[in-house]
């Protein structure tokens, strides 16, 4: 594996390799009670047949024995699939004792609208109970962990901080590390895992859409991003806990394709609204709509405060996704970016952001205050309206991202190309 860092050499050592269904089991990894303070990583399966990418919560014959005998606490959601089917069905059918699902945002059937609160409740389907970390809790708290002992995570990321996927992460490790009970990662590719740029999050900024000191697009998988989350000591108090990380297949590297299979969010339906998202989702800072409310979500932008010369216009209404959306019934001038660039020099498209500002109608309320915490920092805001250029911002950022690409390598579980 390339990129794998000295310290997992003991866990390399004591995992297996995952195999395919026509061969027989082998020794897995010790169950959660014997796992080492410092995270593992069982080693990725050979690459399976036609180049298929094989996602963790696949390589059951890998992380099954950990949960036998244990009482498992699920962070899941519509994407935690194996398969057509959700995770919690399979396992249960497999005679595991799923004691809770922990739904994040959007709920554990991911139909609830943007920033709705989840609610506490019992899944219809499994009877198992559900309690809501996207609401007035967002940390699992020792008595929500009670009937718990081993916590699975898996949920499928899009690779922008901003995303709060990754921020239920940060508290469901924390939360674990707090009452020393292991979790296992089943890892998933990183539909935007070849993008690492923008500025680094100050801690005046630091919020749900943003706890660690990550650019706007990380370039990690989940499963990479918690072992720098534990790795670095960026849990609360410095705590580490007991984490396994199960990798995609081998045959995975972040430069490969990965258009998903289910949706990750009701409003990112495709797989251009997914690549779009960490460069687009400033606009939700600013008087500028995203297409919430609209058939196309982050694949529009546009502003009643745009000239109505602009190529494209829409106009928001309530829909399942957006039941309040953004500019709610105004007309909104701006792009269809349904087959714009998603790159630009290699990172994200600050072009949109510049050409918006600068043909607003109405820059004095351009910017909202919710913008920086999106930016994860103040300049930003600044530059744009000081008339800065694209090379110039990002002249800005380069110093702060070298240091974190140089942190990165050290949690990279697959290659770049």
């Amino acid at each position: 594996m390339v990129g794998l860092p000295l310290k997992y050499s003991l866990s390399l050592l004591l995992a297996l390799p995952a195999c395919g269904p026509a061969r027989p089991p082998a020794a897995v990894a010790a169950p959660p009670a014997a796992v080492a303070s410092a995270p593992q990583v069982i080693v990725p399966a050979p690459p399976p047949p036609a180049g298929r990418i094989v996602v963790g919560a696949e390589r059951l014959d890998v992380y099954l024995p950990q949960l036998k005998g244990q009482r498992v606490g699920l962070v899941v959601n519509q994407t935690s699939r194996v398969g057509p089917a959700y995770l919690v069905d399979t396992l249960r059918a497999r005679g595991v004792n799923v004691t809770a699902i922990f739904a994040p945002e959007h709920g554990f059937r991911g139909e609830e609208a943007d920033g709705a609160t989840i609610k506490d409740g019992r899944d219809a389907r499994s009877g198992v109970p559900v309690r809501s970390v996207y609401g007035k809790t967002k940390k699992p708290t020792p008595a929500m962990l009670a009937d718990v002992d081993v916590l699975v995570f898996d949920i499928q990321d899009v690779g922008a901080r901003f995303y709060t996927f990754i921020s239920t992460l940060h508290y469901v490790l924390e939360a674990a590390a707090e009452l020393d009970k292991p979790v296992l990662v089943l890892d998933r590719p990183n539909p935007n895992g070849d993008l690492v740029d923008g500025p680094i999050l100050e801690p005046a900024h630091q919020s749900f859409v943003g706890l660690d000191p990550l650019p706007i697009a990380h370039g990690l998988t989940v499963g990479e991003l918690a072992t720098m989350l534990n790795g670095e000591g960026w849990l609360a108090g410095g705590k580490k806990c007991r984490l396994t990380v199960v990798p995609v297949a081998a045959g995975y590297t972040h430069a490969t394709a990965y258009p998903l299979p289910v949706r990750p969010s009701p409003n990112l339906p495709t797989a251009q609204s997914v690549r779009l998202y960490p460069s687009i989702c400033l606009f939700e800072g600013t008087n500028v709509s995203v297409g919430r409310g609209t058939a196309s979500p982050f694949e529009v932008i546009g502003s009643p405060a745009q000239p109505a010369t602009r190529p494209y216009s829409f106009t928001p209404r309530p829909n399942a996704g957006s039941p309040s959306p953004p500019l709610n019934g105004q007309p909104c001038h701006g792009l269809n970016l349904a087959t714009a660039p998603t790159r630009e020099s290699g990172g994200l498209v600050l072009r949109y952001l510049l050409d918006f500002y600068q043909q607003s109608t109405d820059k004095p309320h351009f910017f909202g205050k919710y913008f920086e915490q999106l930016a994860g920092t103040t300049a930003l805001r600044e530059q744009v309206i000081a008339g800065k250029s694209e090379a110039e911002i990002r002249a800005s950022w380069a110093p702060g991202l070298a240091k974190f690409k140089t942190l990165r390598r050290k949690y990279l579980l697959y290659p770049e190309k």
